[in-house]
């Protein structure tokens, strides 16, 4: 059956937004609800400080310009950590009881090495030990981490945990830029890129989860994530290209899940309908030569992006629409 999700983030910058958006997903996203993102809170809340909570062995701070690696753990680290525990004692308290399945989100591995400095300055990105450093931290946190979610929630039988990828297009084509602004960072072997993804998918396979890899960004290499071995492929439809298209379709053929954003992530001009959604998805299948009936169950219908920056009206309303049109489907 097909399942309706959500990217993660919703709106709001109090902690009785994020209590308020776990009920919305554990009500309206039955067959798959997510932990949900509240980064309007603060810097301790965005994707990077998630990340970065959940990094094993490596300590950070959040300096003006931004955040970076350092020897001890800063006030500001440890509140990003308190604010992860935080936030999944709400989600243990006001799921108990539920079984099935459940998705959590963590930052990728290029995309904390693109946001985050190096302790003397520049992006993680510039260092290839210190890249490598990261996303093996990264691998291990995320080992705890789902331990963590499983001791919380013993009733989930199967954990996904969705690894975002915004930045990896930029850093594969070398768009990212340096400190000064003036000049950007080396592409990145495309070796490389896949390595340090596939140490994180694996960890998460090896701890027994499953690993989807997101990302609602144009040109981010999909053939690559799909060779790392990542379970799931989660994109917005809008800005899949051709090529990408034969990507996702061989991941449906292999019995692999395609995550498909259809619901706009923000406030649409017009009225959206469910029917016309559901049309949308398909006139994709079709055109993929793929017969929906034998692949709905390897599809989730999710928001293009994140709803951070939506209304709480239209949020609740995306989350409801991926729901119905998962259901349509």
């Amino acid at each position: 059956m097909t399942a309706g999700t959500g990217i993660g983030s919703m709106p709001g910058d109090t902690d009785a937004a994020h209590a308020e958006a776990v009920r919305l997903v554990l009500g309206e996203l039955p067959d798959l609800p997510h932990v949900p993102e509240v980064p309007g809170r603060g810097a301790w809340a965005s994707m990077t400080a998630r990340g970065l909570a959940v990094l094993d062995g490596l300590a950070a701070d959040l300096q003006p310009a931004g955040w970076r690696l350092t020897d001890v753990s800063g006030v500001d680290h440890r509140r990003a950590r308190s604010l992860l525990a935080q936030d999944l004692d709400t989600v243990e308290e006001l799921a108990q009881g539920y079984a099935g399945t459940f998705k959590t989100q963590v930052a990728g591995p290029w995309t904390l090495a693109a946001t985050v400095e190096k302790p003397r300055g520049d992006k993680v990105l510039s260092d290839h030990g210190a890249r490598r450093e990261l996303a093996q931290a990264l691998a291990e946190g995320v080992r705890v981490h789902l331990a963590d979610l499983r001791r919380r929630l013993g009733g989930v039988d199967r954990w996904i945990v969705q690894v975002d990828e915004p930045a990896l297009a930029a850093v594969v084509d070398g768009q990212v830029p340096t400190a000064s602004g003036y000049g950007r960072h080396r592409s990145v072997d495309l070796p490389e890129a896949s390595a340090h993804l596939e140490w994180v998918v694996t960890a998460i396979s090896e701890a027994g989860g499953e690993a989807w890899v997101h990302s609602c960004a144009p040109r981010t290499p999909w053939s690559l994530v799909a060779g790392t071995g990542a379970h799931g492929l989660s994109a917005d439809l809008d800005v899949l290209g051709p090529a990408d298209l034969d990507v996702f379709a061989e991941a449906l053929e292999a019995g692999r899940t395609a995550a498909l954003g259809v619901v706009p992530s923000l406030d649409p001009a017009t009225d959206v309908s469910d029917a016309r959604l559901t049309e949308r998805v398909q006139r994709w299948l079709e055109m993929l030569g793929l017969d929906p009936e034998l692949v709905g169950a390897r599809l989730a219908v999710t928001p293009s992006c994140g709803l951070a920056g939506a209304t709480p009206q239209w949020a609740a309303r995306a989350v409801r629409l991926s729901a119905t049109v998962a259901r349509n489907l």
